[in-house]
């Protein structure tokens, strides 16, 4: 069984409208021709060099990935161009490369947001900042865990469902507070954090805080951090795409997720927390 890419590709927008993606965002499809049919997808973080030789060697049609190839304007794609060369490839190998970054961020639903507070066990999330006119669609989530718990425990329940990676999770508050309410946001989330103390969150889960906005939310009654891999933040959203594409299309396609960790970090060196 198949479907034109064409088709794929209405089905993907109308859960990730291109509309909702920032002015400054590259998504949509990057290469590949409408008319030509997609039997295997395969759905991952980051369209690396890794993830292409998975596409060639699974025989993959239409790979979709989370982050943009370009985000900066391009006159060309040369092969000796590490990017321009993942283009050649996967033109060679007749495989489509689709991109559902920002919009996917905001999307209800099936989008970044609503899979990371899921995967945490949240009830009743709701976007911490509403797309005006768009019912459940907007940036971040804040929802209620099912009971209370320590900081320290919802650290260790971030640990458990999210994928390991070398820099696991950072936590910035007193260890012992009680965390009910939670926000969240999938990959760079600082700019939440009054949003989040807006909303009453305990606790803000998001990845690459920065030293002084951590330093200056612990000065104030705020939520308490919990900094994890950027990769980490985004990957549960990929099985829910996947099978949302996949019931979309009627079973057409086979779908799949990459289980390649594209973190780009490999190993972190524990040190003393003492500066003695």
């Amino acid at each position: 069984m198949a479907v034109l890419l064409g088709k794929a590709i209405e089905a993907l927008e109308a859960r990730y409208d291109p509309a909702l993606a920032e002015p400054w965002d590259a998504v949509g499809l990057v290469c590949g021709d409408r008319d030509e049919p997609v039997r295997r997808v395969l759905f991952a973080v980051d369209p690396t060099a890794a993830v292409v030789d998975e596409v060639v060697a699974k025989g993959v049609d239409l790979l979709v990935t989370h982050h943009p190839l370009f985000l900066s304007p391009v006159h060309g794609v040369p092969a000796d161009d590490p990017k321009g060369r993942l283009v050649h490839r996967l033109v060679r190998a007749g495989a489509a490369l689709f991109v559902a970054h920002t919009n996917a961020d905001r999307a209800s639903g099936t989008g970044v947001n609503a899979a990371l507070a899921d995967v945490l066990g949240l009830s009743g999330a709701l976007p911490l900042e509403p797309a005006p006119g768009r019912a459940g669609a907007g940036l971040g989530r804040v929802g209620e865990l099912p009971g209370p718990l320590s900081l320290r425990d919802f650290a260790a329940l971030a640990a458990e469902v999210l994928p390991a990676t070398a820099g696991g999770v950072r936590v910035a508050g007193d260890l012992d507070r009680t965390v009910r309410r939670v926000a969240v946001c999938g990959g760079s989330g600082g700019s939440l954090l009054a949003s989040a103390a807006a909303a009453g969150a305990d606790v803000l889960l998001t990845s690459d805080l920065k030293h002084h906005p951590v330093s200056d939310a612990l000065e104030v009654a705020g939520p308490a951090l919990c900094d994890v891999a950027h990769f980490a933040s985004e990957w549960p959203w990929l099985p829910v795409a996947a099978e949302a594409l996949r019931d979309d299309l009627g079973g057409a396609v086979e779908v799949a997720v990459s289980g390649l960790r594209t973190d780009p970090w490999s190993l972190a060196v524990g040190q003393s927390a003492d500066p003695a």
